[in-house]
């Protein structure tokens, strides 16, 4: 039995552009939160999001506190807003 989880990343607005990627899958630690899934991500950025505040989605419902991810679950990501 193994001791991960495999979970889809949605990316959107800034986090899309610093990563390149509009989805990508994530191997976290069995009992992880959101907020691992947030430092992962802010870790692959290169400092490139350290200033957005992001909300936070869950097989699309939005959490406004960190909640238990499982396997399969998909997280979105979702910086403010850019205009244009």
């Amino acid at each position: 039995m193994s001791d991960t989880i495999t979970i889809r990343v949605k990316c959107f607005s800034h986090v899309k552009q610093a990563l390149k990627k509009d989805e990508l899958a994530l191997s976290i630690p069995k009992g992880s939160s959101t907020d691992v899934v947030i430092n992962a991500v802010l870790d692959m950025a290169g400092g490139k999001l350290n200033a957005i505040k992001m909300r936070v989605a869950v097989n699309h419902s939005y959490e406004p506190e960190p909640i238990m991810l499982k396997e399969g679950d998909e997280v979105a990501l979702i910086p403010p807003v850019q205009g244009g």
